[in-house]
Order: C-alpha cells, then sequence, then structure tokens
C-alpha cells in the first residue's frame, strides 16, 4: 500500500507539470500573438497615413509652379517636420526624426545630437546605406566658434574649419566637434520606420526621412541648396 500511495503522487506531480507547462506555453504563444498583432496594426495604421500624403508634383501644381528652381529647406526639430521651399514660397512638408539626444543641441562628436543654424547641402551620396545621403557643411564657422570658446577644438583647428568653410564645399577636417551630417532616408529598414504612426529618433545626429521622401526631394534639391535647422 505505501508503494501505491507513492506511485500515485508521483504520477499527480507529472500531471500537475505537465499542465503548468502546458499552460506556460500556452500564454507565451497568446503573449506574442498579442505583441504581433498590435505592432501589424500598427504598422497598417502608418501605412494608410503614408497613402494620404499628396505627391511632390502634385503639391507643385496645386502652387502654381512647374520647377523648383531656387530650393530652401526649413527643418523644424520641434515639429519633427522638414519643409521644401521655392524661394520663399512653401511647396511641401515631410515627417522627419533626428538625432537619439533630440532635447539637445549638436556641439560635439558622439554627442548624438542634431545641430541647429543654417547650413547647405554639400554633396550628395545616392550609393549611402541610408538609400541617398546630403551631407551638409556642418561645422559651420558658428559652430567653430563656440566649440573654440568651449575649448573643444584649438585655435590651428579653427582657422583650419574657417577656411574650408569659406573655400570649400564640405568641412573635411576631424575635429571633437563631429561631422558627417545630412540629411538622408532609411535604407533597408524602410518599410517599418516609415509606416511608424509615432517618432522615433535613431539617427547619430542627422535628419532622416523615408527612402520616398529622399527620392522626391532628390529630384529638386541640388548643391548649395540652403538648410535650415531650429
Amino acid at each position: 500500500m505505501p508503494q501505491n500511495k507513492h506511485n500515485n503522487v508521483k504520477d499527480n506531480q507529472e500531471v500537475y507539470s505537465n499542465h503548468f507547462s502546458s499552460n506556460i506555453w500556452g500564454n507565451v504563444f497568446l503573449l506574442s500573438g498579442g505583441i504581433i498583432l498590435f505592432f501589424s496594426g500598427v504598422i497598417l495604421y502608418g501605412i494608410i497615413i503614408s497613402i494620404r500624403e499628396i505627391p511632390l508634383k502634385e503639391q507643385m501644381k496645386l502652387k502654381g509652379i512647374k520647377s523648383i528652381n531656387a530650393p530652401n529647406i526649413i527643418i523644424d526639430r520641434h515639429n519633427y517636420s522638414l519643409s521644401i521651399y521655392e524661394d520663399t514660397l512653401f511647396i511641401k512638408s515631410y515627417r522627419a526624426v533626428f538625432g537619439q539626444n533630440i532635447k539637445k543641441t549638436k556641439t560635439k562628436k558622439g554627442d548624438l545630437a542634431t545641430p541647429v543654424g543654417e547650413y547647405k547641402i554639400c554633396a550628395i551620396d545616392t550609393l549611402n546605406k541610408y538609400h541617398k545621403f546630403f551631407r551638409l557643411n556642418y561645422p559651420n564657422l558658428s559652430d567653430a566658434m563656440g566649440g573654440l570658446r568651449k575649448g573643444i577644438i584649438n585655435q590651428q583647428q579653427f582657422d583650419q574649419l574657417k577656411y574650408e568653410f569659406y573655400y570649400n564645399d564640405c568641412i573635411h577636417l576631424k575635429t571633437n566637434l563631429g561631422g558627417n551630417i545630412g540629411i538622408h532616408g532609411i535604407g533597408k529598414l524602410n518599410f517599418i520606420f516609415k509606416n511608424l504612426p509615432f517618432v522615433f529618433n535613431w539617427t547619430d545626429g542627422s535628419i532622416a526621412v523615408s527612402n520616398d521622401d529622399i527620392n522626391e526631394l532628390y529630384t529638386v534639391i541640388k548643391k548649395g541648396t540652403k538648410v535650415v535647422i531650429n
């Protein structure tokens, strides 16, 4: 009899263990399904928003212009927008995201912040890992002066940056102010990131728009296009 009792207890433990394991896996599958369903809904909502955007060519027709000959770009970090103008005439606004350190203004290398000021597109790369890249002439003279005052760069570096600012298209000198800042697309993860219905700042300091939007901008911008970041 004691042996039978021991066997019954063992059988009950095994049944309970199997039942417990089954419940865990069931909950895991339910949770995973819920997460997948949630993100699918988020992406779908983002797709609907994207579909409703009016193409640049249509916006130009609505503004009564056939071409953009004097493009200007104004970027608003607070409204997460990049707007294209024909001189002073507003044409279209795009959703943009910025450096991960959105509350700060870029002052040095590695701070993950987006610079603020007036720049120009100094080079255009159509084979970039982020689809297309419009490089800006950061650091500009104001950035360099601020860096000199704060001791981030020395006088010799400042003099070289000043020379490059006036006589070169892009700034090539590598300093603690950082560099290689620009406007770019998203790259391989475009479908996911462009359809997020919420703001996710993920860059190292550059301004990112969707691959589709950078393609539109590419048709109207050129080297020398003025870019103001607020």
